[in-house]
C-alpha cells in the first residue's frame, strides 16, 4: 500500500509539475508576444513621424564678424608713416590705426590758418576805423592846409591892391591868383582825407572784409580735413582681422582697384552667411533655428537662428569645390548668427542645415 501512495504521489507531482510549466510557457509567449507588439508599434511609429518630421534645409557657408569685414584704406594716396596695429589686437572706435606721411599737409594748415588770423586783423581794421594818431595827423593837414590857403589869398589881395596902383604886372597878380586856387585845393582834399580817416567803415568795405575772411577760413577748414585724412582711424569697435600694409609701404586711393591697409571686424558675435538653394526659399523664415557644422571641428555643431533672408535671387557665393557641384543654380542669401560662445576661424567655410519647424532635430539641441 505504501508502493501504490508513492507511485500515486509522484504522478500527482508530475502533473502539477506539468501543469506549471505549461502555464509558465504560456505566459512567457503571451509577454514576449505583447513585448513584439508594442515595440512594432513604436517602430512603426517612429518611422511614421520621421516621414512626417521637416527636414533641414542645407547650404554652404561662411563665417564672418557680426559687422561683416570691413576694409579700411586711405582717401588719400601716399607713403605709410606708421601701422599702429597687428592682427588680432583689439580695436576702438576711433582709434589711429594707421599715418601717413603728412608734413607737407600739416604746413598747409599752418598756412592756411596764419591767413585766416591776417583776415581777421584786416576786418578789425575796417570796423575800428583809423587810430587816434592818424585822425591826428588828418586833422594837422587840415589845418597846415588851411594856414597855406589863408596866407594864399592874403597875398593875392595884397597883389590886386598894387596891380590897381600899377606898382605890379598883370603876370605876376595871375601867378599869385593861380597860387592862392592852388591852395585851397589842397585844403578841400586835407578836410576830405580827415572827413574819410575820422568816419565809419562804409558797408561795402565791410562786406568785402568779412568775404575775405570767411574765404580764408573755409580754405583752413579744408586744408584740416586734408590733414586729418592722414590719420587712418577705426570705425568700430572690433579686432583686427588682416593687415595689408606696412610702415614705409605706399597705398593709393583707387576706385576700381581697392588697396586697403587692414581688414577689421566685430567678432563678439559671429555670423554665417548661407547660400540657400531656390527650391528651398519658400521653407526659409527669420527666427527659424539653424546650425553649423566644419570639417575641423568634426561633429560638433554650432547652432544659431536666421536673422536675415534675402530679397533677391543671385549667384552662389560660396564653393564647395565638390565635382558634383552645380554653379548655374540661383541662391538666396540668407543670415545666420550663431549663438554667444561659438568661436571659428573668420572666413571658414561650413556646411549649414536650418530646421523649418522646429521638430526633432531641435529639441535634440
Amino acid at each position: 500500500m505504501n508502493e501504490k501512495f508513492s507511485i500515486g504521489t509522484l504522478l500527482n507531482h508530475r502533473t502539477a509539475l506539468a501543469l506549471s510549466l505549461g502555464t509558465f510557457l504560456l505566459t512567457g509567449s503571451l509577454v514576449v508576444a505583447s513585448r513584439r507588439s508594442h515595440e512594432s508599434s513604436s517602430a512603426a511609429a517612429r518611422a511614421e513621424a520621421a516621414t512626417q518630421a521637416p527636414l533641414p534645409i542645407a547650404g554652404p557657408g561662411r563665417v564672418e564678424p557680426y559687422s561683416e569685414d570691413i576694409k579700411i584704406g586711405s582717401e588719400l594716396s601716399g607713403r605709410l608713416k606708421s601701422v599702429n596695429v597687428e592682427e588680432g589686437d583689439a580695436i576702438r572706435r576711433g582709434q589711429v590705426l594707421a599715418e601717413l606721411e603728412n608734413a607737407d599737409y600739416r604746413a598747409q594748415v599752418e598756412s592756411s590758418r596764419a591767413n585766416v588770423a591776417a583776415k581777421q586783423a584786416v576786418l578789425r581794421k575796417v570796423i575800428n576805423g583809423a587810430r587816434r594818431q592818424e585822425r591826428d595827423e588828418a586833422w594837422s593837414s587840415v589845418n597846415e592846409a588851411k594856414a597855406v590857403m589863408e596866407n594864399s589869398i592874403s597875398e593875392l589881395h595884397r597883389r590886386q591892391e598894387l596891380f590897381s596902383a600899377g606898382v605890379v604886372s598883370r603876370e605876376e597878380l595871375d601867378r599869385y591868383g593861380r597860387e592862392a586856387d592852388v591852395a585851397k585845393a589842397k585844403y578841400e582834399a586835407a578836410v576830405q582825407q580827415h572827413a574819410l580817416v575820422d568816419d565809419h567803415a562804409r558797408e561795402e568795405d565791410r562786406s568785402l572784409a568779412e568775404a575775405d575772411l570767411q574765404l580764408a577760413q573755409a580754405q583752413l577748414a579744408e586744408a584740416e580735413a586734408r590733414y586729418q585724412k592722414t590719420f587712418i582711424r577705426s570705425s568700430i569697435d572690433g579686432s583686427v582681422l588682416r593687415k595689408h600694409h606696412r610702415s614705409g609701404e605706399s597705398v593709393s586711393n583707387s576706385s576700381t582697384v581697392p588697396d586697403p591697409i587692414l581688414t577689421i571686424g566685430d567678432r563678439q558675435t559671429l555670423r554665417v552667411r548661407v547660400d540657400v538653394d531656390e527650391t528651398d526659399v519658400s521653407k526659409v523664415r527669420v527666427g527659424q533655428k539653424a546650425y553649423v557644422t566644419a570639417d575641423a571641428f568634426g561633429k560638433q555643431k554650432f547652432w544659431g537662428r536666421v536673422v536675415r533672408v534675402g530679397q533677391q535671387l543671385g549667384p552662389k557665393n560660396v564653393h564647395t569645390d565638390e565635382p558634383t557641384e552645380r554653379v548655374d543654380t540661383k541662391i538666396l542669401e540668407t543670415l545666420v548668427e550663431l549663438d554667444a560662445g561659438s568661436r571659428l576661424p573668420d572666413g571658414l567655410r561650413v556646411d549649414a542645415f536650418i530646421v523649418p519647424d522646429a521638430g526633432e532635430l531641435a529639441e535634440n539641441r
